[in-house]
Protein backbone atom coordinates (compact mmCIF):
# COMPACT_ATOMS: atom_id res chain seq x y z
CA UNK A 1 0.00 0.00 0.00
CA UNK A 2 1.59 3.06 -1.41
CA UNK A 3 1.11 6.04 1.23
CA UNK A 4 1.98 9.96 0.71
CA UNK A 5 2.17 12.03 4.62
CA UNK A 6 2.34 15.60 3.67
CA UNK A 7 4.84 17.16 6.71
CA UNK A 8 7.92 16.52 7.91
CA UNK A 9 8.06 17.74 11.46
CA UNK A 10 7.31 15.26 14.12
CA UNK A 11 4.20 13.53 13.40
CA UNK A 12 4.60 12.92 9.82
CA UNK A 13 8.64 10.91 10.59
CA UNK A 14 7.08 8.92 12.79
CA UNK A 15 3.73 7.80 11.03
CA UNK A 16 6.38 6.97 7.85
CA UNK A 17 8.74 4.93 10.81
CA UNK A 18 5.83 2.78 11.47
CA UNK A 19 4.18 2.41 8.67
CA UNK A 20 7.21 1.10 6.93
CA UNK A 21 7.83 -1.06 9.75
CA UNK A 22 4.97 -2.80 8.76
CA UNK A 23 5.48 -2.91 5.15
CA UNK A 24 3.76 0.16 3.73
CA UNK A 25 5.49 1.78 0.67
CA UNK A 26 5.85 5.60 2.13
CA UNK A 27 6.61 9.21 0.68
CA UNK A 28 7.15 11.98 2.81
CA UNK A 29 6.43 16.00 1.39
CA UNK A 30 7.41 18.96 2.92
CA UNK A 31 7.29 22.72 1.77
CA UNK A 32 10.27 23.61 3.34
CA UNK A 33 13.51 23.59 1.57
CA UNK A 34 14.93 21.29 4.24
CA UNK A 35 15.17 20.23 7.25
CA UNK A 36 13.39 22.70 9.61
CA UNK A 37 16.39 23.83 12.26
CA UNK A 38 13.66 25.89 15.04
CA UNK A 39 11.26 25.55 17.69
CA UNK A 40 11.13 25.71 21.15
CA UNK A 41 11.97 22.81 23.06
CA UNK A 42 9.72 19.90 23.76
CA UNK A 43 8.45 17.41 26.61
CA UNK A 44 7.67 14.08 26.90
CA UNK A 45 5.33 12.38 29.20
CA UNK A 46 4.02 8.79 29.99
CA UNK A 47 2.93 6.57 26.79
CA UNK A 48 5.50 8.79 24.61
CA UNK A 49 8.43 7.02 26.09
CA UNK A 50 7.09 3.80 25.01
CA UNK A 51 7.12 4.63 21.61
CA UNK A 52 10.84 6.27 21.54
CA UNK A 53 11.84 3.31 23.00
CA UNK A 54 10.45 0.88 20.77
CA UNK A 55 11.28 3.25 17.75
CA UNK A 56 14.81 2.23 19.42
CA UNK A 57 15.51 6.41 19.79
CA UNK A 58 14.53 6.49 23.48
CA UNK A 59 18.12 6.99 24.86
CA UNK A 60 19.55 8.62 21.94
CA UNK A 61 16.75 11.63 22.63
CA UNK A 62 17.03 11.68 26.36
CA UNK A 63 21.09 12.22 25.49
CA UNK A 64 19.68 16.05 24.48
CA UNK A 65 17.90 16.61 27.41
CA UNK A 66 17.59 20.00 28.26
CA UNK A 67 18.39 19.75 32.17
CA UNK A 68 15.83 22.58 33.11
CA UNK A 69 15.86 23.53 37.10
CA UNK A 70 12.63 25.45 37.15
CA UNK A 71 11.22 29.18 36.54
CA UNK A 72 11.70 32.18 38.64
CA UNK A 73 8.81 34.28 38.91
CA UNK A 74 9.21 37.84 38.66
CA UNK A 75 7.70 41.16 38.88
CA UNK A 76 7.20 44.04 36.54
CA UNK A 77 10.25 45.13 37.48
CA UNK A 78 12.22 41.50 37.20
CA UNK A 79 12.53 40.64 41.16
CA UNK A 80 11.75 37.44 42.22
CA UNK A 81 8.29 36.79 43.67
CA UNK A 82 7.91 32.90 43.39
CA UNK A 83 9.49 29.71 41.45
CA UNK A 84 8.07 27.23 39.14
CA UNK A 85 9.87 23.86 39.06
CA UNK A 86 11.05 22.30 35.89
CA UNK A 87 8.17 19.86 35.59
CA UNK A 88 6.21 22.52 35.07
CA UNK A 89 7.11 23.11 31.69
CA UNK A 90 9.79 20.18 31.04
CA UNK A 91 7.43 17.38 31.77
CA UNK A 92 9.25 13.92 32.70
CA UNK A 93 12.11 14.55 29.56
CA UNK A 94 12.21 17.80 27.63
CA UNK A 95 14.96 18.52 24.59
CA UNK A 96 15.05 20.93 21.90
CA UNK A 97 12.47 19.98 19.30
CA UNK A 98 15.87 20.34 16.42
CA UNK A 99 17.01 17.85 17.85
CA UNK A 100 14.33 15.77 17.75
CA UNK A 101 13.34 16.42 14.17
CA UNK A 102 16.80 15.84 13.34
CA UNK A 103 17.04 12.29 14.89
CA UNK A 104 13.47 11.67 13.39
CA UNK A 105 14.61 12.44 10.08
CA UNK A 106 17.77 10.49 10.36
CA UNK A 107 15.55 7.25 11.76
CA UNK A 108 13.52 7.14 8.31
CA UNK A 109 15.51 8.99 5.48
CA UNK A 110 17.12 5.72 4.48
CA UNK A 111 13.64 3.97 4.34
CA UNK A 112 11.01 6.17 3.27
CA UNK A 113 11.45 8.75 0.40
CA UNK A 114 11.32 12.58 1.41
CA UNK A 115 10.52 15.46 -0.63
CA UNK A 116 11.12 18.48 0.19
CA UNK A 117 10.17 22.15 -1.29
CA UNK A 118 6.92 21.20 -2.30
CA UNK A 119 3.42 20.77 -0.95
CA UNK A 120 0.21 19.14 -2.19
CA UNK A 121 -1.74 21.28 -4.75
CA UNK A 122 -4.92 18.94 -5.31
CA UNK A 123 -6.54 16.04 -4.10
CA UNK A 124 -8.85 13.77 -5.88
CA UNK A 125 -10.26 10.17 -4.47
CA UNK A 126 -12.28 7.40 -5.97
CA UNK A 127 -12.67 3.75 -4.92
CA UNK A 128 -8.87 3.25 -6.96
CA UNK A 129 -7.15 5.29 -5.22
CA UNK A 130 -6.00 8.84 -4.29
CA UNK A 131 -4.95 11.19 -7.31
CA UNK A 132 -2.73 14.23 -5.82
CA UNK A 133 -1.09 16.71 -7.56
CA UNK A 134 2.14 19.01 -6.09
CA UNK A 135 2.77 22.45 -6.53
CA UNK A 136 6.36 21.53 -8.42
CA UNK A 137 6.71 17.50 -8.76
CA UNK A 138 4.51 15.64 -10.75
CA UNK A 139 1.38 14.23 -9.82
CA UNK A 140 0.95 10.69 -8.27
CA UNK A 141 -1.74 8.28 -7.29
CA UNK A 142 -1.35 7.04 -3.40
CA UNK A 143 -3.87 4.33 -1.93
CA UNK A 144 -3.50 7.17 1.25
CA UNK A 145 -2.99 10.61 1.83
CA UNK A 146 -1.84 11.61 5.86
CA UNK A 147 -2.21 15.14 6.83
CA UNK A 148 -0.11 16.03 9.22
CA UNK A 149 1.12 19.44 8.79
CA UNK A 150 0.29 21.53 11.35
CA UNK A 151 -2.30 23.78 12.53
CA UNK A 152 -3.11 25.18 9.06
CA UNK A 153 -2.99 21.82 7.22
CA UNK A 154 -3.05 21.95 3.55
CA UNK A 155 -4.16 18.21 3.23
CA UNK A 156 -6.57 19.37 5.89
CA UNK A 157 -8.23 22.15 3.93
CA UNK A 158 -8.63 20.11 0.62
CA UNK A 159 -10.13 17.34 1.57
CA UNK A 160 -11.94 18.69 4.61
CA UNK A 161 -12.56 22.52 4.50
CA UNK A 162 -11.24 25.96 5.19
CA UNK A 163 -9.02 26.88 7.98
CA UNK A 164 -12.04 28.76 9.84
CA UNK A 165 -13.73 25.76 10.18
CA UNK A 166 -11.35 23.54 12.23
CA UNK A 167 -8.99 26.04 14.05
CA UNK A 168 -10.16 27.21 17.71
CA UNK A 169 -8.37 30.88 18.56
CA UNK A 170 -7.40 30.81 22.55
CA UNK A 171 -7.24 34.38 22.77
CA UNK A 172 -3.35 34.30 22.80
CA UNK A 173 -0.55 35.02 19.95
CA UNK A 174 2.97 35.50 20.56
CA UNK A 175 6.64 35.92 18.96
CA UNK A 176 9.35 33.40 19.55
CA UNK A 177 12.24 33.47 18.92
CA UNK A 178 16.97 33.53 20.46
CA UNK A 179 18.95 35.61 20.90
CA UNK A 180 22.07 36.57 23.45
CA UNK A 181 21.64 35.27 27.05
CA UNK A 182 21.58 38.79 28.52
CA UNK A 183 20.45 37.50 31.84
CA UNK A 184 22.83 34.81 32.27
CA UNK A 185 20.48 32.30 32.54
CA UNK A 186 22.02 28.83 33.48
CA UNK A 187 19.32 25.86 32.62
CA UNK A 188 17.08 27.96 34.02
CA UNK A 189 14.09 30.03 33.22
CA UNK A 190 12.14 33.38 34.05
CA UNK A 191 8.51 34.62 33.60
CA UNK A 192 7.03 37.69 33.73
CA UNK A 193 3.02 37.53 33.28
CA UNK A 194 1.02 40.82 34.00
CA UNK A 195 -1.31 43.17 32.46
CA UNK A 196 -2.72 40.64 29.85
CA UNK A 197 1.06 39.50 28.27
CA UNK A 198 3.31 37.27 29.36
CA UNK A 199 7.31 37.17 29.27
CA UNK A 200 9.36 33.56 29.49
CA UNK A 201 12.97 33.25 28.81
CA UNK A 202 15.37 30.19 29.18
CA UNK A 203 18.65 28.94 28.14
CA UNK A 204 18.99 25.35 28.44
CA UNK A 205 21.77 23.56 25.27
CA UNK A 206 23.57 26.91 24.35
CA UNK A 207 24.96 29.09 27.30
CA UNK A 208 25.47 31.93 25.03
CA UNK A 209 21.50 31.83 24.04
CA UNK A 210 18.41 32.23 25.34
CA UNK A 211 14.66 31.29 23.97
CA UNK A 212 12.47 34.12 24.13
CA UNK A 213 9.03 34.39 24.22
CA UNK A 214 6.47 37.39 24.26
CA UNK A 215 2.86 36.63 24.16
CA UNK A 216 -0.39 38.92 24.53
CA UNK A 217 -4.26 38.50 24.40
CA UNK A 218 -5.44 39.03 19.90
CA UNK A 219 -8.90 38.42 18.96
CA UNK A 220 -7.73 36.17 15.75
CA UNK A 221 -5.39 33.79 14.84
CA UNK A 222 -5.57 35.34 11.40
CA UNK A 223 -2.36 37.14 12.44
CA UNK A 224 -0.56 33.89 11.93
CA UNK A 225 -0.84 34.11 8.10
CA UNK A 226 0.45 37.73 8.22
CA UNK A 227 3.66 39.36 6.85
CA UNK A 228 6.72 39.68 9.11
CA UNK A 229 6.75 42.95 9.12
CA UNK A 230 3.03 43.30 10.86
CA UNK A 231 3.23 40.58 13.03
CA UNK A 232 6.32 42.74 14.39
CA UNK A 233 4.55 45.90 14.63
CA UNK A 234 1.69 43.82 16.37
CA UNK A 235 4.38 42.67 18.76
CA UNK A 236 5.86 46.12 19.48
CA UNK A 237 2.35 47.63 19.55
CA UNK A 238 1.56 45.05 22.51
CA UNK A 239 4.55 45.27 24.29
CA UNK A 240 4.86 49.13 24.46
CA UNK A 241 5.43 50.39 27.86
CA UNK A 242 6.35 47.29 29.63
CA UNK A 243 9.77 47.29 31.73
CA UNK A 244 12.16 44.82 32.33
CA UNK A 245 13.96 43.53 29.92
CA UNK A 246 11.46 43.73 27.60
CA UNK A 247 12.81 47.16 25.22
CA UNK A 248 15.65 45.53 24.80
CA UNK A 249 13.98 42.17 23.52
CA UNK A 250 12.02 44.16 21.31
CA UNK A 251 15.43 45.03 19.47
CA UNK A 252 16.31 41.72 19.13
CA UNK A 253 13.52 40.47 17.65
CA UNK A 254 14.08 42.55 14.20
CA UNK A 255 17.21 40.46 13.74
CA UNK A 256 16.17 37.28 14.97
CA UNK A 257 16.55 34.75 12.00
CA UNK A 258 14.78 32.04 13.60
CA UNK A 259 11.67 34.66 13.89
CA UNK A 260 8.68 32.80 14.42
CA UNK A 261 4.77 34.34 14.84
CA UNK A 262 1.79 32.14 16.17
CA UNK A 263 -1.14 32.20 18.29
CA UNK A 264 -2.78 29.77 20.78
CA UNK A 265 -4.82 27.59 18.66
CA UNK A 266 -6.62 24.17 18.89
CA UNK A 267 -7.50 22.29 16.15
CA UNK A 268 -11.61 20.84 16.46
CA UNK A 269 -12.65 18.42 13.85
CA UNK A 270 -15.73 16.20 14.19
CA UNK A 271 -13.77 13.22 12.20
CA UNK A 272 -10.34 12.93 11.57
CA UNK A 273 -10.70 10.99 8.01
CA UNK A 274 -12.23 11.72 4.89
CA UNK A 275 -12.52 8.54 2.19
CA UNK A 276 -8.80 8.07 1.61
CA UNK A 277 -7.48 11.02 3.44
CA UNK A 278 -6.63 11.20 7.24
CA UNK A 279 -4.93 13.26 10.03
CA UNK A 280 -2.74 12.99 12.77
CA UNK A 281 -1.19 15.48 15.45
CA UNK A 282 -1.94 18.84 15.12
CA UNK A 283 -3.69 18.69 11.67
CA UNK A 284 -6.28 17.19 13.30
CA UNK A 285 -6.20 17.77 16.60
CA UNK A 286 -4.08 20.50 18.43
CA UNK A 287 -4.15 20.63 22.15
CA UNK A 288 -2.16 23.97 21.47
CA UNK A 289 1.23 24.85 22.64
CA UNK A 290 0.23 26.01 26.22
CA UNK A 291 -0.99 22.50 26.61
CA UNK A 292 2.61 21.05 26.49
CA UNK A 293 1.39 17.93 25.14
CA UNK A 294 1.54 18.42 21.53
CA UNK A 295 4.98 16.84 20.55
CA UNK A 296 3.69 13.44 22.46
CA UNK A 297 0.20 13.55 21.32
CA UNK A 298 1.53 13.67 17.89
CA UNK A 299 4.14 10.87 18.41
CA UNK A 300 1.41 8.73 20.03
CA UNK A 301 -1.11 9.39 17.57
CA UNK A 302 1.34 8.36 14.77
CA UNK A 303 2.31 5.17 16.63
CA UNK A 304 -1.73 4.39 16.78
CA UNK A 305 -2.96 5.03 13.40
CA UNK A 306 0.22 3.19 12.31
CA UNK A 307 -1.15 0.14 14.29
CA UNK A 308 -4.90 0.11 13.58
CA UNK A 309 -3.79 0.30 9.66
CA UNK A 310 -0.95 -2.85 10.10
CA UNK A 311 -4.24 -4.97 11.55
CA UNK A 312 -7.04 -4.07 9.52
CA UNK A 313 -5.81 -6.54 6.57
CA UNK A 314 -6.21 -3.03 3.85
CA UNK A 315 -9.43 -1.76 5.24
CA UNK A 316 -8.35 1.64 5.27
CA UNK A 317 -11.76 3.20 6.92
CA UNK A 318 -12.00 0.81 9.37
CA UNK A 319 -8.34 1.27 10.72
CA UNK A 320 -9.37 5.49 10.48
CA UNK A 321 -12.49 4.43 12.99
CA UNK A 322 -10.84 2.47 15.11
CA UNK A 323 -7.60 4.93 15.35
CA UNK A 324 -10.03 7.74 16.06
CA UNK A 325 -12.04 5.94 18.58
CA UNK A 326 -9.08 4.91 20.80
CA UNK A 327 -7.37 8.28 20.57
CA UNK A 328 -10.25 10.88 20.73
CA UNK A 329 -10.93 10.21 24.77
CA UNK A 330 -7.20 11.34 25.28
CA UNK A 331 -7.22 14.29 22.99
CA UNK A 332 -10.04 15.93 24.50
CA UNK A 333 -8.45 15.57 27.66
CA UNK A 334 -5.33 17.06 26.78
CA UNK A 335 -7.33 20.21 24.75
CA UNK A 336 -8.77 21.04 27.84
CA UNK A 337 -5.30 21.56 29.95
CA UNK A 338 -4.67 23.59 27.00
CA UNK A 339 -7.47 26.04 27.27
CA UNK A 340 -7.03 25.79 31.19
CA UNK A 341 -3.16 26.96 30.67
CA UNK A 342 -3.97 30.28 28.60
CA UNK A 343 -4.16 32.69 31.41
CA UNK A 344 -0.05 31.70 32.27
CA UNK A 345 1.10 33.16 29.23
CA UNK A 346 -1.01 36.20 29.24
CA UNK A 347 -4.21 34.94 27.40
Amino acid sequence: MKVLISGASVAGPALAYWLHRHGFEVTVVERAPALRDSGYAVDFRGAAFDVLDGMGILEEVRGHETMMRGTDLVDDEGHKIGELPAEAFAGDLEVPKRELTAILHRLTAGRVRYVFGDSISRIAQDDSGARVEFERGEPGVFDLVVGADGVYSTVRRLAFGPHERFVRHLGMSGVGFTTANHLALDHRGVLQSAQGRAVYLFSAADADRMTVSMSFGTDSAELDLMERDRQEEIVRERMAGAGWVVPRLVEDMASASDFLFSSACQVEADRWSQGRVVLVGDAGYCAAPTSGMGTWQALIGAHTLARHLAASAGDHAAAFLAYEEELRPYVVENQKHGREAVAMFGG
